[in-house]
């Protein structure tokens, strides 16, 4: 698994770090869109390989505030993005914003068009980008997501606390080694119960984002309270597929059942054991859901 030197694309002043698998170059477009303030590499190198194996072109990128893409300035007080969920206290950008990043990252690559996927609250953006672009998507798969619908408010009934206050006990890393350690101890919370946790997989992608860090509750409280002022799911017409895990430990089924609702003719993939992650051994079945979902579209719109 080889991926390209890493490059930037730009929206506005926000620098947007990317980068492309070699394998599979000549596939079908594919963008990933990594959830709340984690990079890139927190996709499991063997599903983008898996995606490869299945017809598709990889990249993926790092959002706006997370990664090596550009973080916004910090606030005078630290943020709490429970809070800024509720209160819409991210008003740095918008969603819109964030939905554009999406594209840039496109443009950057040179594509027209491409499928997407996001994860956690990639899904959210993916959803977004989905309805604010509808000619640059051809497919949207929506991952442990709750729905861009759901309302700030809403969002706290498909939220599992308890996970909530496991995350919250964890302390600010301030060393490499402590910041591996959070990493680690995200992954474990984040993890499939029905499935082994593969610690080595784990280490390997947490190692790669280490000194960009993944625990930062200003950047998470920007993201996760950016404001979305477009359309509901009822207009989006991209087919969709939409995978939840059964066993999520931070989001409800219920979460994964109502954006698959509002969403014309979308396909639910509940699967059972899996949790906020996903697991190795359904790294074929999502990557077949994937394929089906694209040979859809081209059996609609005649594209390749």
């Amino acid at each position: 698994m080889t991926w390209t030197e890493r490059q930037f694309a730009r929206n506005g002043a926000v620098e947007l770090a990317h980068d492309r698998l070699q394998e599979g170059a000549t596939g079908e477009p594919l963008l990933l869109v990594m959830g709340l303030a984690v990079s890139r590499h927190w996709w499991p190198g063997e599903l983008c390989t898996t995606f490869a194996d299945a017809g598709f072109a990889v990249a993926r990128y790092d959002q706006r505030d997370a990664g090596e893409s550009t973080r916004l300035p910090k606030p005078a007080a630290r943020g709490n993005p429970l809070a800024a969920l509720a209160a819409g206290r991210g008003a740095t950008y918008s969603a819109e914003d964030m939905a554009d990043d999406a594209v840039a990252v496109m443009d950057a690559l040179g594509w027209e068009s491409a499928h997407l996927f996001g994860h956690s609250l990639g899904g959210v953006v993916a959803q977004r980008v989905a309805l604010r672009h509808p000619g640059r998507v051809r497919t949207l798969t929506s991952s442990a997501s709750l729905s861009s619908d759901v309302g700030r408010l809403g969002a706290f009934r498909h939220l599992r606390f308890g996970t909530l206050a496991k995350f919250a006990r964890i302390k600010p890393p301030r060393t490499r080694a402590e910041r591996i350690a959070t990493g680690l101890a995200v992954a474990r919370i984040c993890a499939s119960p029905g499935y082994p946790f593969d610690e080595a997989e784990a280490l390997e992608r947490i190692t790669a984002d280490v000194d960009t860090g993944i625990a930062d509750p200003d950047a998470q409280s920007r993201q996760v309270g950016a404001a979305w002022h477009g359309p509901s799911l009822a207009e989006l017409r991209a087919p969709t597929l939409v995978l939840h895990g059964m066993d999520d430990p931070l989001l409800k089924p219920s979460a994964g059942r109502a954006t698959a609702a509002a969403i014309r003719d979308a396909r639910l993939v509940l699967q059972p054991g899996v949790g906020h992650d996903i697991p190795r051994e359904r790294f074929a079945a999502v990557a077949a859901e994937m394929r089906a979902l694209a040979d859809r579209f081209a059996g609609a719109d005649g594209h390749t």
